[in-house]
């Protein structure tokens, strides 16, 4: 499977997914929808789900979804 990776759940994730594998990604990290492309910036948080500024992406409660189009966390993609 050419540019896939595993993810934590053995799902398979295109590579540079985040894969729900909280060790790919620092506190700092901006992770991007592989849908709709919105960016989860942790030095803004996210107004939808009332997360305040300062979150990193990996304190992010397990039912957080993209507030653009519903997509789960495991499918975003670490910014670099």
């Amino acid at each position: 499977m050419s540019g896939q990776a595993q993810g934590a759940g053995g799902d398979h994730f295109f590579a540079g997914s985040f894969g729900g594998d909280n060790a790919k990604i620092g506190p700092d990290t901006k992770l991007e929808c592989k849908i709709c492309w919105h960016i989860y910036d942790p030095a803004e948080g996210c107004a939808y789900w009332q997360i305040p500024a300062g979150t990193p992406f990996a304190e992010l409660p397990d039912h957080w979804t993209c507030p653009e189009c519903d997509a789960p966390k495991a499918g975003f993609m670490v910014v670099e």
